[in-house]
């Protein structure tokens, strides 16, 4: 489950403080993976949304604004009348309560998961998302050494040198690139049947892609390296939908000039 960090907003100064976790548990929900995300993203390029108050009608607008190129579904927690959980299209920005300026101060949490969990992922043939690499496969599905949450169950590792071509293994657009010292380089892609593959652990700065971008299958969109949690340069490669206010990884195939890879079907 993803961890709560209360965003606490006063409605007399205005102030936003973040209470940050530990770096430990941190690496799986910044990359996107569903955590509750900071109210002043500018310093974090791995945000999700930004949670504000500004002043209407004698007390204050919470207003929620999703910083990704795609869907993301939001829920606040704090106040009694929060609305239910909600998906907000890309880039929109919504006002999503309105608090009384009587002076008190207000608590308020916001949870944030990339993607509609409307959407029905199909059963797809990926591309190998590697060019110029022989195929090895350090770490597959329920790998025992960090593919045991639910968000990186069914994640491969593919060992390559820094510097290596990383390929789109889908036709998509691009929904997320961070650049973190505490995460590294990633890149989020979302699908046409709105499943999103998470591509980590990139060269520091060697996104050729933007958010927003429409790519192809087979386009070289990054290079490999080993920035972030990483135990040595690879290509950490997922797919992951979310589930309602959960994000998971899902199984998925993959082809390569020598036919498809085996993969385990369901992990155990």
């Amino acid at each position: 489950m993803p961890r709560l960090i209360p965003v606490l907003l006063s409605l007399t100064t205005l102030c936003a403080a973040v209470a940050h976790a530990a770096p430990s548990g941190r690496w799986r929900d910044a990359w996107g993976l569903g955590a509750t995300t900071p109210a002043n993203p500018a310093a974090s390029s791995d945000a999700f949304a930004s949670l504000q108050l500004q002043a209407r009608a004698g007390g204050r607008n919470a207003t929620v604004n999703n910083l990704l190129a795609g869907p993301l579904q939001v829920r606040l927690h704090g106040d009694s009348r929060a609305p239910a959980a909600t998906v907000l299209s890309a880039g929109e920005q919504r006002h999503l309560l309105w608090l009384a300026d009587d002076g008190q101060p207000v608590q308020l949490q916001l949870d944030a998961y990339p993607g509609d969990p409307a959407a029905r992922p199909l059963d797809h043939l990926y591309q190998l998302p590697l060019q110029n690499a022989a195929v090895r496969v350090s770490q597959a599905f329920a790998g025992h050494y960090s593919h045991t949450d639910a968000q990186n169950l069914y994640a491969v590792d593919f060992p390559v040198a820094e510097g290596t071509p990383v390929l789109a293994a889908r036709a998509g657009r691009v929904m997320q690139v961070v650049d973190s010292r505490e995460q590294g380089s990633l890149l989020r892609v979302l699908h046409d049947d709105g499943s999103m593959a998470l591509y980590a652990h990139l060269q520091a700065a060697s996104a050729r892609v933007r958010p927003g971008h429409a790519i192809e299958a087979g386009q070289v969109i990054a290079l490999s390296g080993n920035t972030g949690h990483s135990s040595g340069p690879h290509l950490h490669f997922v797919v992951q939908a979310n589930t309602g206010l959960a994000l998971r990884s899902i199984p998925f195939r993959m082809a390569s000039e020598r036919g498809e890879l085996k993969f385990p079907r369901q992990a155990p």
